[in-house]
């Protein structure tokens, strides 16, 4: 928890589509502990209006659900639950007082239109922060074949977010160092004004330390929660 003096907030991330009642309390449990940290957000899936409760009652204060695509594009990736599923699940959180952090995933396949689609989705939801993830190919994985974005078409996609999506925070994380390479430090003149820092959840990210100085080295300040 020591890196939660330098960043806004710190994401406990779970697999699967959801988790069960038992894993909700056992994470509850968990929550109850750490009750000193008040910038802990959820990324766990579908979740059921009881859950949403006890995440309350345990100080927990935003929700992450990405809804990744356009529904156009959706089924082309996803057939484990259709695509209203996952605004259910946004509409619900921001019932129940969340803040909300619903993004997508770039890369896999969509063209420019279902990108600007899904930007007009998350205006529509009121997200107040967009997560934005940039594929990067596996070898072993359905998607391998896939190319890697140029850093360019990732420049250009953040400015378009930006335009449609006005005034939430976007927030550039998974693929960030992969794909923009030296010119990660162009995110926040071309739509961002926040980036995910630290280990991601298959892959390695970037040292804190180094994102620290690059945001230092641009005149920006550090905000937290």
């Amino acid at each position: 928890m020591q890196a939660l003096e330098n960043v806004g907030c710190f994401g406990i991330v779970s697999s699967g589509n959801s988790l069960n009642d038992e894993e909700i309390s056992e994470l509850c449990k968990m929550f109850k502990k750490h009750e000193k940290v008040s910038r802990l957000g959820v990324f766990i899936g579908r979740i059921s209006d009881a859950s949403f409760i006890k995440l309350r009652e345990v100080g927990i204060k935003k929700i992450h659900h990405n809804l990744e695509t356009s529904e156009n594009f959706y089924s082309n990736i996803c057939s484990t639950h259709n695509y209203q599923e996952r605004v259910d699940t946004v509409k619900r959180a921001k019932k129940f007082g969340f803040k909300l952090c619903s993004g997508g995933l770039f890369g896999i396949g969509e063209n420019l239109s279902e990108r600007i689609d899904l930007a007009f989705t998350l205006k529509e939801i009121s997200s107040d922060s967009v997560p934005m993830n940039f594929f990067m190919p596996i070898k072993g994985t359905a998607l391998e074949h896939l190319p890697a974005m140029e850093p360019t078409e990732i420049l250009k996609t953040l400015a378009i977010f930006r335009i449609i999506l006005q005034t939430p925070d976007i927030m550039v994380c998974g693929g960030r160092e992969m794909h923009l390479r030296d010119l990660q430090s162009w995110i926040f003149q071309t739509g961002a004004n926040g980036m995910m820092t630290g280990e991601y959840l298959t892959t390695g990210g970037r040292d804190i330390t180094i994102d620290r100085q690059m945001i230092e080295d641009l005149g920006l300040q550090l905000e937290t929660e």
